[in-house]
């Protein structure tokens, strides 16, 4: 199964961020995007792949550690930047992006001791994906708008294991369907 660990922002914050994008989408040009919808909102802690079913049990296992490991922190959706000259658009975050980043290397590193294969490491960046370009574009004009945005502050209280559901059916748009699996409390809490 195909797999990543991730953040995943509260209903309250989610519901903020779609306010931003909804003014997004009004920008000229934003029709050419391929928006990314609120299920698929996540900050991607370690992309994993395709995952083999008898590795899950262990890698499970060494996430729980991880999120025992390490101590719930504030975080916010704020601001935002592209990748690829416009080809990917994202929101990004602004709190305790220490504790964030080091819970996105251990999240790698549980990976690389279950024996999931992660190719070359790159230093973290916290990222919430919200629109995607198969052609580079001006991406300036919604990071500018972009800038202006800062949603409430949470407590990131857990880690999630999340499945993605790649679209089968050929649609144009279609998203992939995104499925938390596993949540572990950070901290040992809950």
């Amino acid at each position: 199964m195909r797999l990543f660990a991730a953040v995943l922002p509260p209903e309250a914050v989610a519901a903020e961020l779609a306010s931003a994008v909804a003014e997004l989408r009004r920008l000229p040009g934003a029709d050419g995007l391929r928006w990314t919808g609120r299920p698929g909102w996540h900050f991607t802690l370690a992309f994993y792949g395709e995952v083999d079913d008898g590795v899950v049990p262990d890698l499970s296992e060494r996430l729980e550690r991880a999120a025992r490991r390490t101590e719930p922190f504030a975080l916010a959706v704020r601001g935002g930047g592209q990748f690829g000259h416009g080809r990917a658009l994202w929101a990004g975050a602004e709190g305790e992006l220490r504790t964030l980043r080091l819970l996105a290397e251990r999240a790698e590193a549980a990976a690389r001791k279950a024996g999931v294969p992660m190719g070359e490491h790159r230093r973290y960046k916290a990222h919430l994906t919200v629109a995607r370009s198969r052609e580079a574009i001006d991406a300036r004009p919604y990071v500018a708008a972009l800038e202006e945005f800062t949603s409430r502050t949470w407590t990131v209280a857990d880690l999630a294991l999340v499945r993605s559901n790649l679209p089968t059916s050929g649609v144009p748009g279609e998203q992939p369907r995104y499925e938390a699996v596993a949540r572990w409390a950070l901290g040992g809490a809950g």
